[in-house]
């Protein structure tokens, strides 16, 4: 649930179209991020539909709809016609490279009505270094008629603005990030030295790093590395060969829910020494719990580096090593004051007020015809 926000006149009643190919939780973070804008627009007294590929597991309050053809298109033929079905008066696009860009398009220039794109991280190098005859095709086919349609683009972070405006030639950018959950009550008893890293289980994710780097690592006794999360066969296999028999590193598998916010209150520090990300929800997740990261430079948090809330690890084995003996090597009142930091970022910067008032003041500007500040 995203923070009480109060009701805005230029949202009441209105219809906001939530779409993008993922509503599942194995959709990972953009799924989550669609999950929290609906809540917030109803909170802020708009009407939130969203629309999505139908996939094992899809939120069940959503418009699903079944797709044809290979699986990486994701072509919904049904789709179009629903989203021109439900009178929206605002159209929100997350993530990009599949049909929904294609009917997000189409879906504008019928209606002339403002249409919002949130690529999510899908524009970082990285992510367009690969597989790029396949994303070459899809901006020949639909991504560039989807960016010029569209009236606003939506960036997590100032890095993000910078690839979007290089990749699209786009000048109408704003930078809101993801708002954090509420913050979480206290939970049992931290392990000293357990550090989780929660998130899919994807090259991008560096964990082959992070496992060499464990490993490397001078830690103190009873450390352990829990490793969460959820991907495709050949890359968990990879994980689980990575790890092998090492008795303090567990793979616990997709957690969700209270079995993933348990894991976070128990943690001392999460990881994410990713090579790409848009802006990592499972961060902001454990600052809610109160547990300080130690994050790469590609997760586009400097916030937390600066407010003390997060420590760099680099994305080497020996970077990461380094960090992880920095971490673990805090006494109780420096730990302390990082677990205080990063609950001061999930409940100000990051809070959901904050990010919804953003959110408010873009929608009812497009709607009422004006350019977001």
């Amino acid at each position: 649930m995203m923070g009480q926000v109060p009701a805005a006149p230029f949202l009441a009643g209105r219809r906001i179209g939530l779409l993008t190919a993922w509503a599942a939780p194995a959709g990972g973070g953009v799924a989550e991020a669609v999950a929290r804008q609906a809540a917030m627009i109803r909170a802020a007294g708009g009407e939130a539909r969203v629309f999505a590929l139908a996939v094992p597991g899809s939120e069940a309050t959503a418009s699903l709809h079944r797709t044809h053809g290979p699986a990486v298109i994701g072509y919904a033929p049904s789709l179009l016609a629903a989203l021109r079905a439900a009178r929206l008066d605002c159209l929100h696009l997350h993530g990009i490279w599949m049909y929904p860009s294609r009917a997000g398009a189409l879906w504008a220039r019928a209606t002339g009505r403002p249409y919002v794109v949130s690529p999510h991280g899908m524009l970082d190098p990285w992510i367009t270094a690969r597989g790029r005859w396949k994303k070459a095709l899809a901006r020949c086919g639909y991504e560039k008629a989807s960016w010029r349609r569209a009236r606003l683009f939506h960036a997590l972070s100032a890095d993000e603005a910078a690839d979007i405006a290089r990749a699209t030639g786009h000048g109408a950018i704003t930078v809101i990030p993801n708002a954090a959950p509420p913050l979480a009550m206290a939970g049992a008893a931290r392990g000293a030295g357990h550090v989780v890293y929660l998130g899919r289980i994807h090259p991008k994710k560096n964990l082959a790093a992070l496992v060499a780097g464990w490993r490397q690592a001078r830690l103190p006794a009873g450390s352990r590395l829990t490793i969460a999360g959820w991907g495709a066969a050949a890359d968990v296999a990879r994980l689980a060969a990575a790890i092998g028999d090492a008795p303090d590193i567990a793979f616990a598998g997709p957690l969700f829910d209270a079995a993933k916010h348990d894991l976070l209150r128990s943690a001392r520090f999460t990881i994410l020494p990713s090579l790409s990300e848009g802006l990592p929800m499972a961060v902001l997740e454990g600052w809610a719990a109160g547990t300080p990261a130690l994050l790469s430079e590609a997760c586009h948090l400097p916030e937390g580096i600066a407010a003390g809330a997060a420590i760099g690890c680099g994305t080497t084995p020996d970077t990461i090593a380094r960090a992880l003996e920095r971490a673990l090597a805090l006494d109780a009142p420096d730990w302390e004051a990082m677990a205080a930091a990063a609950r001061g970022l999930a409940a100000g910067h990051f809070g959901a007020a904050t990010i919804a008032a953003r959110w408010v003041g873009a929608y009812g500007a497009l709607i009422a015809g004006d350019e977001p500040a």
